[in-house]
């Protein structure tokens, strides 16, 4: 794993030959050694489609390639970060919360509402935004952007894990989502108002939770 957590709002990526990493453009604080940094169109490995993909999501958040050899610095707008590792799983994230990620990750977009939620429907339906969210799938890590902090929270099987919509970052693993309205339960045990909805995760993997409300 090349990311090295300095604290909880910067990362230390090492860099070597014939790898590269890809992270938010402006994410970068400072680097040592010959290392160069790239306007990236394409983001990442999923090609031409995970391109496509993302413009049509309104998702084409700009990266940027790192390659060379040294470390670097990375960090944005003092959000907290989480460093997470993918043991051939995938990981569910919006994009606009990726930091950076390994380039050997297979990146795409999916659209949400085919599996039934998780934040494509809540923007649906909460904020009116898209339905899509942005993939990582394969062995390395990525780090992700959060407010205030973030808790992994285990998903097994037969004990679903709810969570309000507006705290969730990313999830991965073998996992089924289902957003339901809960009227009056973010009145009794959330902070919003109105009509509410219940993020509800099942199967096997884990399920990442801000301690905010807040977007990035």
């Amino acid at each position: 794993m090349p990311f090295r957590e300095i604290n909880s709002k910067m990362v230390e990526a090492t860099v070597v030959p014939g790898q590269r990493l890809f992270s938010q453009r402006g994410a970068m604080l400072a680097y040592r050694g010959d290392v160069t940094f790239t306007p990236n169109t394409a983001g990442g490995q999923g090609g031409l489609m995970s391109m496509i993909g993302r413009r049509v999501a309104g998702e084409a958040t700009p990266l940027m390639t790192v390659e060379g050899s040294g470390t670097v610095m990375f960090g944005h707008g003092g959000h907290h970060i989480q460093v997470i590792a993918l043991t051939g799983d995938t990981l569910y994230v919006e994009a606009d919360r990726l930091l950076a990620f390994d380039g050997t990750l297979e990146q795409g977009t999916m659209f949400m509402g085919s599996q039934g939620g998780v934040m494509g429907m809540v923007r649906g339906q909460v904020t009116g935004q898209g339905l899509f969210t942005t993939t990582l799938k394969g062995h390395g890590s990525a780090a992700v952007m959060a407010h205030g902090g973030v808790i992994e929270l285990p998903i097994v099987p037969g004990r679903p894990v709810h969570v309000d919509p507006q705290a969730y970052v990313a999830h991965h693993g073998d996992v089924r989502n289902k957003l339901s309205t809960a009227l009056g339960w973010r009145d009794m045990v959330g902070r919003g108002s109105g009509e509410a909805f219940q993020l509800e995760l099942s199967g096997s993997g884990a399920v990442y939770v801000q301690a905010s409300e807040e977007k990035l």
